[in-house]
């Protein structure tokens, strides 16, 4: 049984006061929920104030990013190790904003999800098709390769790893692909990983959905047999609307 997921990803948003009387606002508004777990991923300068107030409660904090090495010469760049400090459980890498403007292929990637590996966070590992890719019928296709590029030579437990399915065309635009076509792609991705992994890991990884996800829509993804979850964005700014999509059932 796969326990739904269901991430904020704040992007470049909030400062620490927002941030501080978001985490207030959220806490007693999924005080009683059960049976989904919820992570947020605010902004670097926000981890350990949200650290503090999530302490003790069972929502979960995620970075958006991270760099390879533990530390060094990096200048500008977040180790693993110091997101594991600052109280993270989870990291989104691949997504792709940071594939198209900051120039992420799929090596970079595929570092990036070994290095979280090693320090035990959890990889939330992003892949989807554009538009244009999409009409030309190679969805699948970029998708298949982003895989297997991205999670070249490495291994990872069931619980250890989650994909997120986002259709590029369908991330900040208001425009949501149908729960049909995440199902499609989704379920694609699932016999993906069974015909590179196992048929045994592939049904136990947790695989979101992404892409103008809200209140109103989520239920419908999530009725989709292999939807475990969501990857939020706009939607996820506002306590109300983020704790209402959480509690989808």
């Amino acid at each position: 049984m796969r326990t739904p997921l269901i991430v904020a990803n704040w992007k470049m948003n909030k400062s620490l006061k927002d941030a501080e009387q978001y985490g207030q606002e959220l806490l007693p508004l999924l005080a009683d929920h059960s049976g989904v777990e919820v992570v947020v991923c605010p902004p670097f300068t926000s981890l350990t104030v949200m650290s503090r107030i999530f302490a003790g409660s069972k929502i979960k904090l995620g970075a958006q990013n991270l760099f390879w090495e533990m530390k060094g010469a990096y200048t500008g760049e977040i180790s693993p190790a110091m997101l594991v400090d600052a109280g993270c459980t989870y990291v989104i890498l691949g997504h792709s904003e940071r594939r198209q403007i900051m120039g992420e292929n799929d090596t970079i990637i595929n570092r990036k999800v070994r290095a979280a590996l090693d320090a035990e966070l959890i990889p939330i590992l992003c892949v989807g098709e554009t538009l244009q890719e999409r009409e030309n019928n190679r969805a699948r296709e970029v998708v298949k390769e982003q895989l297997t590029r991205d999670l070249k030579n490495i291994t990872f437990a069931p619980q250890g790893l989650v994909i997120a399915y986002e259709p590029v065309w369908a991330i900040g635009t208001g425009v949501n692909a149908s729960s049909d076509d995440a199902q499609e792609m989704i379920g694609f991705i699932r016999s993906y990983l069974a015909k590179i992994y196992d048929r045994e890991l592939a049904n136990s990884v947790r695989i979101l959905y992404g892409g103008s996800v809200n209140e109103e829509n989520i239920a419908e993804f999530m009725g989709e047999v292999d939807v475990d979850g969501a990857l939020v964005g706009g939607a996820s700014l506002q306590p109300n609307s983020f704790a209402g999509i959480v509690r989808f059932k």
